[in-house]
């Protein structure tokens, strides 16, 4: 079953109608515009990951035109980097996921401006998402500038922790990547921390621009700009995936 604005924005406080997840806080902010209403009213449920009827062993057979791998973005915001990977490469099909009215307001309103057919979207919790796709179905998976939940008691509502990442683990390809982006040095080093303990997955930076500047063809997002001109500097972190 579809769900309509307002019910996207009514879930439960984990993003979730099922009481369980990763993502926490507000879904909805300012009030839609009647075109951005009438997509997701519309457009929302031909590109919506229904986890209860997709076929979970092909996740490819989810877009009209073959793709020859697949890559996630958790929490896209206003969908600045995700319509441009989308453009760049034709030939991957991308799962955007972001729990957010207005953001997924912003990003429908994209891809039917360029009739982009390579994005799928889900509105749930990604915690779901990644228990639900299959073992090493994901090229690669990008976070960027997520929510930092700075307070300590708000710790363990970061999206990556230990059972995320061995999540990750499990979908991405053996030869695949988890992207990270953040201005915020303690959730960097937080993730540092975190991935850096896992046996799956090795930071591959060998000098700092390595982590300073973002990696070739990067679309920097509104937040991304917004943060640069406020002094904030964003650290660039690419995991690549092990075969251990």
């Amino acid at each position: 079953m579809t769900k309509s604005a307002d019910d996207i924005a009514s879930s439960g406080p984990h993003g979730s109608d099922h009481g369980h997840g990763s993502f926490f806080g507000r879904r909805k902010g300012h009030k839609l515009r009647h075109h951005q209403a009438d997509l997701i009213e519309h457009l929302l449920p031909r590109l919506t990951l229904d986890l209860d009827s997709a076929d979970a062993s092909d996740p490819g057979s989810l877009f009209d035109t073959p793709v020859n791998e697949l890559r996630l973005e958790i929490g896209f915001g206003g969908g600045e980097h995700l319509i441009a990977e989308a453009l760049a490469f034709p030939q991957i099909g991308f799962i955007g996921c972001e729990p957010y009215v207005n953001g997924m307001a912003k990003i429908l309103s994209q891809i039917e401006a360029h009739n982009i057919p390579n994005i799928r979207l889900f509105a749930g919790d990604a915690a779901e998402l990644l228990a639900w796709a299959p073992t090493s179905s994901f090229k690669r998976i990008d976070l960027i500038h997520p929510d930092p939940w700075p307070k300590r008691r708000h710790w363990k509502r970061r999206f990556v922790q230990d059972a995320t990442i061995g999540q990750m683990s499990r979908i991405i390809d053996p030869t695949g990547e988890f992207r990270f982006v953040s201005d915020i040095d303690d959730y960097c080093s937080w993730t540092l921390m975190h991935m850096q303990r896992s046996k799956d997955f090795a930071w591959i930076a060998e000098r700092a621009d390595d982590w300073r500047m973002p990696w070739p063809h990067y679309t920097m997002t509104r937040y991304g700009r917004k943060a640069d001109r406020e002094g904030r500097k964003a650290a660039y972190l690419i995991f690549k995936r092990t075969n251990s």
